[in-house]
């Protein structure tokens, strides 16, 4: 489904987007992954082989989405597609519920989060405006975002940088679709990450999941879940498709 297609991944060295870059290169794609840890970066680099570039760097800060983007075009020769995974819990910042959360932990939690979505795709939409050629971006939001779930995961800056990448996506979708520019989100529920550490290791909160995501005999979901879809979107099989949040959350947002 990607046969020739050069993407770059926005945190695309462990979990969610390492999962999706093997997917893509079986799928035919040329991948740029973008990651922090030099020692993460190097193990990734191992997974993906030869026909994969990984970069170190930092999605909030600006200017390296723009050096992924050039790397692809110069490596690959070209430019396609971008899936932005990069994010995380802003917990040991000062998230939590509203009361107890930080200026600290509302700032940075909206910079990993939000902010380093808007400096990617805003690089990604420069370089498909500029080549003139369309192009396909996708963002990663939350089941949280739209199906809250208080008893164990009541980080209220998380859940408002989640559903600002929704309505920020659909609006650019909106704005771009003329040149043929696709934005589409794809929202996880609870997946099994270096992030999800904190509830995956919690039996309290695995038996909540098991019944909030009951697919497949209620689990948490595993990147390799996500896959198929995120494959989908940034196909050409999907060039109808944009301003879309499909949510790949086992019945998360079916459950209470």
């Amino acid at each position: 489904m990607l046969t020739d297609k050069k993407i770059v991944i926005i945190g695309g060295t462990t979990g969610i987007g390492l999962s999706a870059a093997q997917a893509f290169q079986r799928q035919g794609a040329l991948v740029v992954a973008l990651g922090i840890g030099k020692e993460v970066s190097i193990r990734a680099m191992e997974v993906l082989g030869r026909n994969a570039h990984v970069l170190t760097g930092d999605a909030t800060e600006e200017g390296q989405a723009e050096a992924a983007i050039s790397k692809c075009i110069e490596r690959f020769g070209g430019f396609h597609g971008l899936y932005h995974v990069a994010g995380g819990s802003g917990r040991r910042f000062g998230d939590g519920p509203l009361h107890e959360l930080t200026l600290d932990g509302w700032e940075r939690t909206l910079q990993l989060n939000l902010t380093s979505v808007m400096l990617s795709n805003r690089a990604a939409v420069r370089q498909f405006l500029a080549q003139q050629s369309g192009g396909a971006i996708l963002n990663t939001g939350s089941a949280l975002a739209f199906s809250p779930a208080p008893q164990f995961f009541s980080t209220h800056a998380y859940a408002a940088a989640k559903a600002a990448i929704e309505g920020f996506t659909k609006s650019i979708a909106a704005f771009y679709a003329p040149q043929n520019i696709r934005a589409n989100v794809i929202a996880p529920g609870l997946t099994e990450t270096p992030m999800a550490q904190r509830a995956i290791q919690n039996d309290d909160i695995m038996q909540y999941v098991r019944q909030r995501q009951p697919l497949d005999g209620g689990r948490a979901g595993q990147p390799h879940d996500l896959d198929g879809l995120a494959t989908l979107l940034l196909s050409d099989a999907a060039s109808f498709i944009t301003g879309q949040v499909i949510a790949v959350d086992g019945g998360w947002k079916l459950g209470n």
